[in-house]
């Protein structure tokens, strides 16, 4: 795999909002761009949307039509060739659904990640046969071959890896509902495990471990969601539903599920509070 500077997914989007930024200044609509350059409207759509990547004369006829200089192209030259990089989720583009591989891109250049988890461990967090069991478990509503399921657990390893151990790790910070310490997959020996794996994980100086206790308030009425923070793009909100997901891309909107995460980690134990919660668990599965 090629190596790359930052993720091609983020490229690819700053690729986007470089080119629709230019077209604006120049108060050009994507219709009035498209006929100068003989395009069809859509192709300037999905070039600023990200959903097409636009080749290097693509890009050096717009720079032409927006009238920016070398240095300019040059740039954005430069977002392309990272944007052609693949990233190592790539590799499991057969087996993980589309929006999360997408969610995958973004996750590899966040800066912070605020997660909310009122179900199970997160899988940054997972075990690999804590993982393996979530997996399983799934297929009570999914079609998963054998090889799927490894491969899945593959992913999930390889992301932990890449996300947490990175030279520059993100900032990561978890709360979770105390049900998901308590709901069992697997033997009790994977639950204990599991629970002594979130200790240890939660003492890494970038991550930081809260748990929502079953008698506190719960102030936020809504399943899992992931709040993305980036050093030179807009924050995006990851949700999870049944069979897909949604990015919350709209400004407002993110900054209320960061009002949503704030106030539910202020109804959550503080870290060392929920580490001893968490030691309790993981004594109640030895038994």
């Amino acid at each position: 795999m090629p190596t790359q500077q930052g993720s091609p997914t983020v490229r690819r989007l700053r690729l986007g909002q470089e080119l629709r930024s230019l077209r604006e200044r120049r108060k050009l609509t994507g219709a009035k761009a498209a006929m100068e350059l003989g395009w069809s409207p859509s192709k300037i759509s999905r070039i600023e949307a990200a959903r097409t990547m636009p080749s290097t004369d693509d890009i050096k006829a717009l720079v032409k039509l927006y009238r920016v200089d070398g240095d300019k192209l040059d740039e954005l030259i430069g977002l392309l060739r990272d944007a052609e990089q693949r990233g190592w989720w790539e590799d499991y583009e057969d087996v993980l659904p589309e929006e999360y591989t997408r969610f995958l891109g973004l996750e590899a250049e966040a800066t912070s990640q605020r997660s909310w988890e009122p179900q199970i461990v997160p899988g940054l967090l997972q075990t690999e046969d804590y993982a393996r069991e979530v997996i399983l478990a799934s297929r009570g509503i999914a079609r998963i071959t054998h090889s799927g399921v490894r491969s899945r657990v593959e992913a999930r390893l390889d992301r932990q890896r890449r996300v947490l151990h990175r030279p520059q790790p993100c900032r990561l910070t978890v709360v979770l509902d105390e049900s998901a310490l308590m709901r069992r997959f697997g033997e009790p020996s994977v639950m204990r495990e599991q629970m002594e794996h979130l200790l240890e994980i939660s003492l890494l100086p970038h991550v930081s471990v809260h748990v929502l206790t079953l008698d506190s308030l719960h102030p936020v009425n809504t399943g899992t969601f992931i709040h993305l923070q980036f050093a030179e793009f807009d924050d995006v909100v990851y949700l999870e539903q049944l069979y897909t997901a949604n990015f919350v891309e709209d400004l407002q909107r993110v900054a209320g599920y960061e009002i949503a995460f704030d106030h539910v980690k202020s109804e959550a134990l503080d870290e060392n509070e929920s580490r001893v919660l968490i030691q309790r668990k993981a004594m109640l599965w030895r038994r």
